[in-house]
């Protein structure tokens, strides 16, 4: 399997940053790109009407998309949404007739290769509020991105509370990730051909 894990938390030092770190690490051989660390305007200036060239760093991320099997994508819920620099690199780099298409009845059709998603989902609510207010976070990334682009199999994991958790609760939830990136290697599928 070859995984990509997408870090969207703007700090190198959060919990979110932590746990795409030890995804990746368990995982092995998986590829780790943090989002702050890319050099590239978050602003789609001209929408999708005109063509804004890559930068050097998303031409590397949107090869690495392509050669994925398996995409993690790790955020804070900020503003039941992700931080404008993740939101930023989605607009930038899922290209039409790169990463999606429109068929010719109007519906998308995804390129992206790969079969399993993950979110790692951080927040300061609790769980039962996301889901309450219809976790619009998820639905985003999930079904409005991931899923748009051809990951059918997305999976979610949420670590709530965050702001009210200890170490302790820390240490579980970075076990947690690590045996999850096994189960998910354990239920990858092949790419398509």
């Amino acid at each position: 399997m070859t995984a990509l894990i997408l870090d969207g938390h703007p700090s190198p030092d959060s919990l979110t940053a932590t746990l795409a770190r030890r995804y990746a690490q368990a995982h092995g051989d998986a590829e780790l790109v943090a989002v702050r660390h890319l050099d590239f305007d978050p602003i789609l200036r001209g929408g999708y009407r005109a063509v804004q060239p890559l930068e050097p760093d998303l031409e590397r991320a949107l090869a690495s998309l392509l050669a994925a099997t398996h995409i993690v994508v790790a955020t804070p819920v900020w503003w039941a949404g992700t931080p404008a620099l993740l939101k930023g690199f989605f607009d930038r780099v899922l290209l039409p007739k790169q990463t999606y298409r429109y068929r010719p009845n109007g519906l998308p059709q995804g390129l992206l290769p790969a079969r399993t998603g993950r979110l790692l989902l951080t927040s300061d609510s609790p769980t039962w509020f996301l889901r309450w207010t219809g976790d619009p976070a998820v639905r985003q990334v999930r079904n409005q991105t991931l899923k748009f682009c051809g990951v059918r199999r997305v999976r979610t994991t949420r670590f709530p509370s965050v702001r009210s958790s200890d170490d302790r609760t820390r240490a579980r939830w970075i076990t947690e990730v690590e045996n999850l990136e096994r189960r998910d290697a354990g239920a990858a599928v092949p790419a398509r051909v």
